[in-house]
């Protein structure tokens, strides 16, 4: 006996989980593009390329992607998420600078 309707939502979860991983991931990319290119960045210059570039749909020289919305709190999100990893570090006297 099922009293329950079936749970169609999982599938859905999935997708959108899927979605965000996308999404942080292209993000991380870009950020990392970009520090390369640059060496070194501050935080808030960073955040505003890397929304710029996300509105005009590039991804680096020569590569486009579908634009999609990000905002700051992504771009810092992903960029917590490099430093914790070990790819981007700030400077010791000015911690607003980030370093590749």
């Amino acid at each position: 006996l099922r009293l329950l309707p079936q749970q169609r939502y999982l599938r859905t979860e999935r997708a959108e989980v899927s979605a965000l991983e996308r999404k942080r991931n292209m993000l991380c990319c870009l950020i990392t593009r970009i520090l390369k290119v640059e060496k070194q960045l501050h935080m808030d210059s960073l955040v505003f390329r890397v929304i710029d570039a996300c509105q005009k749909g590039q991804l680096g020289p020569g590569v486009q992607f579908l634009s999609f919305c990000c905002h700051s709190v992504d771009v810092l999100s992903c960029i917590l998420h490099l430093l914790n990893q070990g790819y981007l570090r700030r400077q010791e006297g000015r911690p607003h600078v980030l370093e590749y």
